[in-house]
């Protein structure tokens, strides 16, 4: 039988920690939802695992789930509704994009099960905003608890600086645990 050399293997073990510190830390945030605004799809203390380099790498989509900086102390957790140059309006709980009527069908069970009628009030980008279109750079978000959620219907857009990265696994609890949140 074989000694085991430890002076090889510390240091092996070492690199391996801290290359996954460093994975953990650049790449990935981790984030624990407090609030209800993005229920069904989030509840008050899931915790996310948040990719930050993503959008280096390419383009925001509309629905994705987002973590952004809402101010010095908050991150927010919200989904993208308008991307740059959209026109937005919602009548009777149905969200129109630039005049086109947008499916959004993760509402769908929510919508179901709330007693509220409309579960989203009616309203124009102009009306919320001041703006007709969503400004360069800026993102309408909004969460998915719509009469309970802090978003850009009362704070206004985001600014893709704001942006701190795509939440794309809810892994505790773990019964409820899923890759890639949004479209």
């Amino acid at each position: 039988m074989k000694k085991l050399n430890y002076r090889r293997i510390i240091p092996v073990i070492f690199f391996a920690i801290v290359i996954a510190l460093i994975f953990r830390s650049v790449l990935f945030a981790s984030y624990v939802v407090d609030g209800e605004s993005m229920q069904p799809t989030l509840y008050d203390g899931n915790l996310l695992m948040v990719n930050k380099v993503i959008y280096n790498l390419e383009d925001v989509d509309r629905f994705d789930v987002i973590v952004f900086h809402a101010n010095k102390q908050d991150d927010y957790v919200k989904r993208v509704i308008g991307l740059p140059g959209d026109e937005i309006k919602y009548r009777d709980d149905q969200l129109y994009i630039n005049g086109e009527y947008v499916e959004e069908a993760f509402l769908d069970p929510y919508i179901q099960a709330s007693d509220r009628k409309p579960f989203t009030n009616n309203f124009t980008l102009t009306e919320v905003t001041g703006e007709k279109k969503v400004p360069k750079n800026k993102l309408f978000v909004m969460g998915d608890n719509r009469s309970d959620s802090l978003d850009s219907r009362s704070f206004g857009f985001i600014s893709t600086n704001q942006l701190v990265g795509k939440v794309g696994i809810k892994y505790w609890p773990l019964s409820k645990a899923s890759v890639t949140l949004g479209k």
